[in-house]
C-alpha cells in the first residue's frame, strides 16, 4: 500500500530537481525529461505550485519556487552563510558604526533576520535576529524579490520603522538571491554620501561572499 506513495514522491522530487537544475520548463519539456506523462507531471507540479516549491509565469513555464530558494538559504545559513558573511558584517559595522543585517525569505513574503553585527552608535539598531519583515515595504525585501537597481543596491526611508533608513545590497548564488546584506541607520544620521558609501560596502562584501559560497559549492564531491 505504501509502493504507490513512495513512488509518487519519487516522481514529484524529480520534477522538483528537473525544473530548479533547468531553471525554467514548459510542461512538455519537463514531462519528457522526467519520462511522465503531461497530465501526471501536470497533477504533480500543481502540487508542488500550491506549496511554494514551484512558480508558473505568464508563459505557463515553471521555475524554482520561493520555498525552495527559501529552504536552500536555510540550509546554506545553517552550514557556513552566518559563518561567512559574519567577518565582512564585523568589517562594515567597524566602518560605518550602524548596525549590519544578514535576512534570508522567510514564509509567506517575509524576510527572516539570522544574523547581526551590531554598530557602536549610542543609538543604534539593536538585534532583531529571528524577526520578521514583509518583503513589501523593505530595502531587503526588494533585495530578495530580485528588485535590486543596476547601481547594486536599494536604499529605503521609513520602511518598515520610521525615522529609520536601510540600505541593502543581494547576495546572489547561481544566479538567485539568497540572502541580504543591510545596514540600518536613524534616518537623522544619513546623507546621500553616506548612503553611496554604505552601498558600495554592503556590494563589495555581497561580491566577496558569493564567491566564497561559489567556491565551496563547487568544490563539494558530486554523487557517487
Amino acid at each position: 500500500m505504501a509502493e504507490p506513495s513512495t513512488r509518487t514522491v519519487e516522481r514529484a522530487l524529480s520534477l522538483l530537481a528537473i525544473v530548479c537544475e533547468h531553471g525554467s520548463l514548459s510542461l512538455a519539456e519537463s514531462s519528457r525529461l522526467a519520462e511522465l506523462s503531461p497530465s501526471t507531471s501536470l497533477r504533480l507540479l500543481r502540487t508542488l505550485e500550491s506549496s511554494g516549491f514551484v512558480s508558473r509565469d505568464e508563459a505557463g513555464d515553471f521555475h524554482a519556487g520561493s520555498r525552495i530558494v527559501q529552504l536552500g538559504a536555510r540550509a546554506l545559513s545553517n552550514e557556513n552563510l552566518v559563518l561567512l558573511c559574519s567577518p565582512a558584517m564585523r568589517d562594515i559595522a567597524e566602518s560605518t558604526a550602524e548596525s549590519v543585517y544578514l535576512s534570508v525569505p522567510g514564509h509567506a513574503d517575509q524576510a527572516l533576520y539570522i544574523a547581526i553585527h551590531e554598530g557602536t552608535q549610542s543609538v543604534r539598531h539593536t538585534n532583531w535576529v529571528g524577526r520578521t519583515i514583509p518583503l513589501e515595504g523593505s530595502a531587503s525585501g526588494r533585495v530578495l524579490r530580485g528588485e535590486t537597481p543596476a547601481v547594486g543596491y536599494v536604499t529605503l526611508e521609513s520602511g518598515v520603522e520610521k525615522d529609520v533608513t536601510a540600505v541593502a545590497a543581494p547576495i546572489v548564488l547561481h544566479e538567485r538571491v539568497i540572502g541580504s546584506l543591510s545596514v540600518l541607520v536613524p534616518s537623522y544620521r544619513i546623507t546621500p554620501s553616506k548612503v553611496e558609501r554604505y552601498g558600495a560596502l554592503l556590494s563589495g562584501a555581497a561580491a566577496s561572499i558569493e564567491r566564497s559560497l561559489s567556491a565551496t559549492t563547487s568544490a563539494r564531491p558530486g554523487p557517487a
